[in-house]
């Protein structure tokens, strides 16, 4: 099974992808594996960040909620993704909270396990610094896409991302293989599901997207890119949910 994964980072999307064959083995040396059914916490916001997280299977998101109740996804991981906070790196406590969003199987690394490692191994604490790098742009991005290009902007930028691991192309266009709400859609962009579904009617009248069976098919790629100003330059890890 961790020989299979190791193949995972060869297709640029996982945000593994700058960790050396080596390092993985490493990592995936000291982890031990927990089952979490569809729905439940991996961990809490407040909870010690002392732990990260290595998806063996299934998709995770990452979100924080506001005091009105409302969540602000950040993230979703998949198979081959690293995520979590760790203490040593500057954080005392997880300032999200990361729910399985189906079945999952994830290898926990403690920070104990961890730092002998870095410590030990100049090489691989590079390359963490550039994971650390990697997901800061990540979110450097989408907050960039939200606050900018405002709530259009953000929603053409989702569906972009979408495009990277979660789509097929068609004749007829675009079809997405991950299934998402609207009400999803806005808690990817911070917004409510009635703005959404403004903004994908007014796109449907304009030609640029359609449904079948419920899920939305882009029909004009250049369209959706115009909105939300995309320059084609970002990398696959970071151009994706």
């Amino acid at each position: 099974m961790m020989e299979e994964l190791a193949c995972l980072n060869q297709n640029g999307l996982n945000n593994t992808c700058m960790f050396s064959k080596q390092s993985m083995q490493s990592l995936k040396s000291v982890m031990t594996v927990s089952t979490y059914k569809k729905g439940t916490n991996v961990f809490w916001e407040g909870d010690p960040a002392d732990k990260l997280y290595y998806v063996l299977e299934g998709r995770v998101k990452l979100f924080k909620s506001a005091y009105d109740g409302k969540d602000l996804v950040l993230h979703y991981f998949m198979e081959g993704d690293l995520f979590g906070e760790i203490g040593c790196f500057g954080s005392a406590e997880n300032l999200f909270t990361a729910a399985a969003v189906t079945e999952c199987k994830i290898g926990i690394i403690s920070e104990k396990e961890l730092e002998p490692l870095l410590l030990s191994n100049a090489g691989m604490s590079f390359e963490f610094m550039k994971w650390i790098g990697m997901l800061g742009q990540f979110t450097q991005i989408k907050m960039r896409d939200l606050i900018f290009y405002g709530k259009n902007g953000a929603l053409a930028s989702t569906l972009l991302r979408m495009i990277h691991g979660y789509s097929r192309s068609d004749e007829d266009g675009i079809h997405y293989t991950i299934s998402l709400t609207n009400t999803d859609l806005a808690q990817l962009i911070g917004s409510t599901r009635e703005t959404v579904n403004r903004m994908l009617q007014a796109w449907k009248n304009d030609g640029a997207i359609d449904y079948y069976h419920g899920s939305i098919v882009i029909k004009n790629l250049d369209y959706i890119k115009a909105i939300c100003h995309c320059e084609d330059r970002c990398p696959l890890n970071i151009c994706r949910l």
